[in-house]
C-alpha cells in the first residue's frame, strides 16, 4: 500500500525542531515562519510542553468522554481566564473543521434554521457543513450541499444588511481570513454583524481557528473591537502540534445530553498539550510578543521594492507582491532556508511561532529584501 497522493511535497524531511527552527535529514537548519499552518504557537518542542505530555503519557493517554476527566476542566478554566471568556462553555474536539462543524450544528439547534451567511474567499474546513460555507467549489463534493449558504463580499456592511432576514441561522466569519489572503475583518463590519444577529435572532460565529490563540496580538482577533460572538471556534495553535480543537459557547446555549459528541475530543493527552500551551503563553507573555514582533516585521517590509501591500495583525501576516510570489517563496526556502506559506498567487503568508524574536525577523528581512530587490531589477 502507498499513500493517497493529494499533497504536493517539497523534497525536505524535517527530523528535529526547536523554538522557531527545524533541521532536515541532512542537518540543514531552517527558520520556520509558517509553523505548519499556524499550528506551532509556543515554539517547537518547548521544554514545558514536552514535560507535560510526557508526564501525562506515563499516567493515562486516553479514555472516552463517558468518565470523569478533570484535566478537561483545568483546560477550560485556564482558557477562560487567559482569553477573557470565563462565563462561556467549552466543547472539545480535534480540529478546526470539527469546531466549525459543531458551531454550525449548535446554531441550527438553537434557532431551528439552516440558512448560513458566509463570505467570499472564506475557508472554514473540509468536512460537510464547514466546506459548504467555504468559498472554494473545487473542494466541495456533490454530496456536500451548498444551497443553504449565501456568500457575500467580505467586509461589505451594505451587502450584509441586504442579506439578513428572519431565515438566517448564522453568520460565520473568520476574524482574519487566512487562506483567502490575510484579510482583516473590520470593526464596523463585525459590529454590524452582531447588531443584525441580535435583531433577527441569528447566531454570530467567529472562526478563530487560524487567527486565534494570541496570533493577532490579542487572544482572539475580534477582541481588537468591542464585539462578543455567540460561538468562537479555535484549533490550530491550541495544542502546538497535538490535534485539538475547541468551541467556546455563550451561556445562552443550553447543553442537552447527546446533542454533540466526539470520541477523541478532550482526551488526556490533548488536554495536557492544551494546558501546556496556555501555561507558556501566560508565563512568556506570548500574546504581547506577537503584537510587538509582528508590528516590527510589518513596518520593515512596507516600502520594499515589489511589495504592493502588507496585511494582518500580530504574527498573522500577508505580504502581497507585484509579481507571483512562488518565485520568492522558493528562493526563501531553497536559497535562504526559510519556511513560509502563501495565500493566493501574490501573497506570502507568515504564521510563525508567537515566540518569534526580532533577531529571527531580521534574518527574514535580510533574505526577503535581497530577493525582492533582485527581482525588481530583473536579476
Amino acid at each position: 500500500m502507498d499513500l493517497f497522493n493529494v499533497y504536493p511535497l517539497y523534497d525536505i524531511e524535517p527530523v528535529k525542531a526547536q523554538g522557531s527552527y527545524v533541521w532536515d535529514a541532512t542537518g540543514q537548519r531552517y527558520l520556520d515562519l509558517y509553523g505548519g499552518h499556524a499550528v506551532i504557537s509556543i515554539g517547537h518542542t518547548h521544554p514545558h510542553y514536552v514535560q507535560k505530555l510526557t508526564e501525562q503519557l506515563n499516567k493515562i493517554g486516553f479514555y472516552s468522554n463517558s468518565v470523569q476527566i478533570p484535566i478537561q476542566t483545568e483546560l477550560a478554566e485556564k482558557l477562560g481566564k487567559l482569553s477573557g471568556y470565563e462565563d462561556y462553555h467549552l466543547f472539545l474536539i480535534n480540529s478546526g473543521a470539527e469546531a466549525n462543524e459543531n458551531a454550525l450544528k449548535l446554531a441550527s439547534f438553537y434557532n431551528g434554521r439552516k440558512k448560513i451567511i458566509a463570505f467570499k474567499k472564506s475557508f472554514h474546513g473540509r468536512t460537510a457543513g464547514a466546506v459548504a460555507a467555504t468559498d472554494n467549489p473545487a473542494i466541495a463534493a456533490p454530496i456536500n450541499p451548498t444551497d443553504h449558504v449565501h456568500f457575500i463580499p467580505f467586509n461589505d456592511v451594505e451587502a450584509l444588511e441586504d442579506a439578513m432576514n428572519e431565515e438566517v441561522c448564522a453568520i460565520i466569519v473568520e476574524g482574519i481570513q487566512g487562506v483567502g489572503g490575510i484579510n482583516v475583518t473590520s470593526g464596523e463590519f463585525l459590529q454590524k454583524a452582531r447588531e443584525l444577529c441580535n435583531k433577527f435572532g441569528s447566531v454570530l460565529i467567529v472562526d478563530s481557528v487560524q487567527c486565534g490563540y494570541g496570533r493577532s496580538g490579542k487572544f482572539f482577533s475580534h477582541q481588537h473591537y468591542d464585539v462578543q460572538p455567540d460561538l468562537i471556534t479555535t484549533a490550530k495553535g491550541m495544542g502546538n502540534g497535538f490535534p485539538i480543537g475547541g468551541l467556546l459557547i455563550h451561556p445562552k446555549f443550553k447543553a442537552i445530553h447527546g446533542m454533540l459528541g466526539t470520541t477523541f475530543g478532550g482526551n488526556h493527552l490533548a488536554c495536557a498539550a492544551g494546558i501546556a500551551v496556555l501555561d507558556v503563553m501566560k508565563q512568556e507573555n506570548l500574546v504581547e510578543n506577537a503584537a510587538v514582533v509582528g508590528d516590527y516585521l510589518m513596518d520593515n517590509v512596507k516600502g520594499l521594492p515589489g511589495v504592493k501591500e502588507v496585511r494582518g495583525r500580530g504574527l498573522m501576516i500577508g505580504i502581497e507582491t507585484e509579481e507571483p510570489v512562488e518565485v520568492v517563496r522558493k528562493k526563501l526556502l531553497f536559497e535562504h532556508h526559510i519556511f513560509t506559506g502563501y495565500a493566493g498567487k501574490h501573497t506570502l503568508r507568515l504564521l510563525p511561532s508567537l515566540a518569534l524574536t526580532k533577531a529571527d525577523v531580521d534574518i527574514f528581512l535580510e533574505a526577503f529584501s535581497k530577493i525582492v530587490k533582485a527581482e525588481n531589477v530583473g536579476v
